[in-house]
Formats: C-alpha cells, structure tokens, sequence
C-alpha cells in the first residue's frame, strides 16, 4: 500500500494463515491499551503490582517490570503451561537467570508470561480486546482467530477464559489474512491513528518504536526497527516491521507513506525485495 491505496498484491492475501511471532505486536497493542486505559499505570512498573497469581512473587521475579517484559529484557524464572522459560532456548539450562533488565533474549514462553499477566490485568479474553477496540475499528475482517493452548485455560473472576500464546511455538497463535495484517500496519504507519479516530496514542507508538539499549533493532515486542540501517541496509532508517518466523512481516516505511505485507519469502532474499520495491516507488 503506498499513500492510504493497494498499488499490488499477488498470491492470497485473503487466505488466513498462520502468522507467527507477528501476534507478538498485537500482544504489546493489548498492553498499550492497558496503557492507555489507565490499567497499567507506568510500564517501568513492577508486573507484580498488578498479577498476584505466584508467577511474580519471587524476589527475583518481584523486580520484573512491565518494559522489561515488552523488551523481552525480563529474564523471568519459572515455567508455563508446561514449558519451562529454557524451552525456547534450551542453552538456558546452562546458565542461571541473569538479573532483571541486563539480558536481551528472545523467549516464547517468557511472552506466553506477558500474555497471562495482561489476562490478569484485563480480567477479560485478549481476543474480545482487540477485536472491540483494535481489528473491529480498523474494519479487519471477522476471519482472523487468536488461539491458546488445550491447557492454558484459567479462572478469572468465576469465568473460564483460554490465555493466548504469543507465537506459533507449541501451537496457538494468530491466524490472519494478509490484508487483515495490512490494516493493522497502516494503523501502524499512522501512528495509532485511524480516520481520525486514536484507536491506540501516539506516546504508546513512540514507546513501542523506540530502540532498546539492549537491542537496538527491538522496540516493544514485536516492532523491529531499522536503527543504523543494521536490518535494511538500503531502506530509510526510520523503517520497522512487525516479525515472525517465515518472513512473516508487517514493513512499515513511514518517510515513503508505505506499508508492505511479506508472507513466507526466504530470509535470504527478503532484502533483495526491500531493494526492488524501493526502486520501484522511487
């Protein structure tokens, strides 16, 4: 999409599919609206003034905050669902869980954490969330489904709800169309904005799009930035895209008024397309 209008597509783009850590950024929108909202007061917050359900009570675990969690920074202790913190990264078991804040790591079961935490925090399915107050609005269509797993179900407030994960590691995940995706990358480029109506505030998308001291090409999960052109050696440095395994990608340009929806292109050859396409709206 280049200035608000679809110049081309090809393939599928309606077909729902798998979607990988991508569902990441739509994770960190839940939290944003939290954010927003009044329900997570500051993100430097400790989680465990807001989630008593054990997961935060240790005194390591007790100087996790919010940010940390979003930066995938947290170095949280403990298993879920499970799946120990290590089973993303099985050298884990090698070493003991560094201090709170000093270790960029990427962890799927750390996020499936967050994703519970914020369950916690909006006593409500993160689904129904963003469907109401994101996709809806956005006018996604109703095919996209957000999933957990068999057991991820717990009791909030005497209702059952399933807590979601926030990738497709050991099942769950999103499923969503390409053009669904789109949508949500133009709310992106847009900075939270859609026809004029905020659906998410700008001060949650400069956060989210604000370079990590640990990672610098890492915003709030799952925004990927181009800082130093270290990811896109060619794009404008103030490209990000929203990521997951297969080239699942989100690649927002906002200096070029363009959003591009990626599906399963080889790694390998992701730049060579980043190159071709900037050659062709230059």
């Amino acid at each position: 999409l280049r200035n608000g209008r679809l110049v081309a597509e090809w393939g599928e783009p309606h077909r729902v599919d798998m979607t990988f850590s991508v569902t990441k950024s739509f994770l960190s929108t839940v939290a944003g609206l939290a954010w927003d909202q009044g329900l997570i007061k500051d993100v430097h917050d400790p989680v465990a003034d807001y989630v008593d359900d054990g997961g935060f009570d240790s005194d390591h675990n007790r100087k996790i905050t919010w940010d940390m969690m979003l930066r995938q920074i947290n170095e949280w202790d403990g298993s879920i669902w499970g799946k120990h913190y290590s089973a993303s990264n099985p050298n884990d078991i090698l070493r003991p869980p560094a201090e709170p804040g000093t270790v960029y790591e990427y962890s799927d079961a750390r996020v499936n954490r967050l994703a519970l935490a914020l369950l916690r925090v909006w006593k409500r399915p993160l689904p129904e969330v963003l469907k109401e107050q994101v996709m809806d609005p956005i006018g996604a269509s109703d095919t996209w489904r957000w999933n957990g797993y068999r057991n991820s179900w717990v009791m909030i407030a005497g209702q059952r709800i399933q807590s979601v994960s926030g990738g497709g590691h050991w099942g769950g995940g999103m499923w969503i169309s390409a053009r669904d995706q789109a949508r949500f990358g133009m709310l992106s480029l847009a900075r939270g904005n859609w026809a004029g109506n905020q659906i998410i505030s700008e001060d949650w998308v400069k956060m989210a799009r604000t370079p990590g001291k640990l990672n610098p090409n890492y915003g709030f999960m799952n925004w990927t930035l181009n800082t130093d052109h270290k990811l896109m050696p060619n794009a404008p440095a103030d490209s990000f895209f929203h990521s997951g395994a297969g080239t699942n990608r989100i690649w927002v340009v906002p200096s070029l008024n363009l959003v591009v929806v990626l599906r399963w292109v080889g790694g390998d050859h992701f730049n060579g397309f980043v190159d071709r396409l900037l050659a062709a709206v230059s």
